[in-house]
């Protein structure tokens, strides 16, 4: 099993800090299902995620949305604005949200003043690539339930002695995470309620025994 990453230096990091060494960023805030970010938009600035959780998605020519990952606080996200091409995902708000902006000048003064930085943005990057690939491979290699099992494992917490989807998600929400229909995903659920696998209260998903292999 790979060691899992440093946690970034600029996580949790107190705002009077990020004025001091990016003096020149901005406190933004938005409200929950707010678009930050579009695909596409140049790109202009760092984005570290000061409270809050918003989600990177991209939408098809059918309307349809893949979600690529979650970020939450302490977080950052707008790497590319390294290479100054166009942003590649949108960013919505999953929750009210308050940003520090840094433009892209400071961030390349931050790289040559703060080597930490650099090597962790580099760690980031990484990061990205690896989770892309391994959703690029569910997608070719696993059908839509294996990649509904996989979300499950990935994404449930023991809670008051059962294991639970803390999030409260939508049939939409979770058909974008794992790049399936919401028809699907609607059955998958339905027939898994009916075998006493899982149970739904409230859009949040409780595990009650294990999941079969196949659907």
């Amino acid at each position: 099993m790979n060691a899992p990453l440093p946690s970034p230096p600029l996580a949790h990091i107190d705002e009077a800090s990020l004025l001091r060494i990016a003096p020149h960023g901005a406190i933004r805030m938005a409200a929950k299902n707010v678009i930050v970010v579009n695909e596409g938009d140049a790109t202009d600035s760092l984005y570290i995620l000061l409270s809050g959780r918003v989600k990177a998605f991209t939408t098809g020519p059918d309307g349809r949305e893949v979600v690529f990952d979650v970020i939450n606080a302490g977080d950052y996200f707008g790497e590319l604005v390294l290479d100054g091409g166009p942003r590649a995902a949108s960013i919505m708000t999953l929750e009210a949200c308050r940003f520090y902006v840094i433009p892209k000048y400071e961030v390349e003064a931050l790289l040559a003043s703060h080597p930490e930085f650099a090597r962790d943005l580099i760690h980031k990057l990484i990061g990205k690539v690896r989770l892309l690939t391994d959703k690029v491979s569910d997608l070719t290699l696993k059908d839509v339930y294996g990649r509904f099992m996989r979300f499950i494992d990935a994404n449930a917490v023991e809670h008051d002695g059962a294991r639970v989807i803390r999030e409260r998600l939508t049939q939409h929400d979770i058909a974008a995470r794992i790049g399936g229909s919401r028809e699907m995903v609607s059955r998958i659920l339905r027939d898994l309620t009916t075998g006493a696998y899982i149970s739904m209260e409230s859009r949040q998903i409780s595990i009650l025994k294990k999941l079969p292999e196949h659907w």
